[in-house]
């Protein structure tokens, strides 16, 4: 078989399924065939959170990467589910074809729409046709998401029908609420209690701006390390402990971090 030939063959989607098929199958792979969805749990999220920080990082050629390794999850599991003989990955891929095509009646069908925040209302109204009647619409959002994520993605829902604040305005005089009331706490419950309240608000003015809230804070992480890094090194090669400087020493050197590292 040519080189060619060999990488069409390693590009198709069919020739995945395979290899998994394959290391599961009784001469394929000791640690592959003993994997469950439960044992595989800590991957599947793993390879989601490289992922973002792919994302996050603008590295397309590393997301190319980790989306694979994303996709291999996905075979993976469906592999299990087919031995057992409950679902197959063709029962997946026809599943979300269909709600794909029956979620944007405005391009598979004659509805139409003006623009983006109509298509998320239309989209809350047909998902509200597929639940039970006493079902809540934040009922299928993960409780497994980071709190940050869980509380954007309950918050922009409920804003698809009209639960939210007619500007930015509002949002900000509730912020300052939340901030007195912080203030005015007088107990650990209390103060845990309004700091949760807080951060829910300020979830709340993220999502208007259109800033997803858990990749900003992770930004944020990422460039508190880099400045605290380069703050070790000043003291490393100035010969200091960092602990011993001062808090004005320490805010000086802080302030020279911020300019030298992004």
């Amino acid at each position: 078989m040519s080189k060619e030939s060999e990488e069409e063959k390693l590009s198709k989607f069919d020739t995945l399924v395979e290899i998994i098929a394959k290391l599961r199958g009784p001469d394929g792979c000791p640690w592959d065939r003993e994997q469950t969805h439960a044992s595989l749990r800590e991957d599947l999220l793993e390879e989601c959170y490289e992922v973002l920080e792919a994302l996050d990082e603008g590295d397309t050629r590393r997301l190319g990467e980790e989306l694979g390794d994303l996709l291999m999850q996905v075979v993976f599991h469906a592999q299990i589910a087919a031995e057992a003989g409950e679902f197959d990955i063709g029962d997946v891929i026809r599943k979300i074809c269909s709600k794909l095509i029956q979620r944007h009646p405005h391009v598979f069908g004659s509805l139409k729409v003006k623009d983006a925040s109509e298509v998320l209302v239309n989209w809350e109204a047909l998902k509200k046709q597929e639940r039970e009647a006493d079902t809540s619409m934040l009922a299928n959002v993960p409780k497994q998401l980071p709190a940050l994520s869980y509380s954007q993605d309950i918050q922009g829902r409920v804003a698809r029908v009209g639960f939210d604040w007619k500007d930015m305005d509002g949002v900000i005089d509730k912020l300052a609420e939340e901030i007195r009331e912080l203030k005015e706490a007088d107990s650990q419950e209390k103060r845990a209690r309004e700091f949760g309240d807080l951060l829910f608000t300020l979830v709340n003015i993220a999502r208007r701006l259109g800033i997803d809230s858990e990749s900003a804070l992770r930004e944020a992480n990422r460039r508190f390390y880099r400045r605290f890094a380069y703050m070790e090194e000043v003291c490393r090669k100035r010969g200091a402990n960092f602990a011993d400087l001062s808090f004005d020493e320490q805010n000086a050197l802080w302030e020279e971090a911020k300019k030298k590292v992004e």
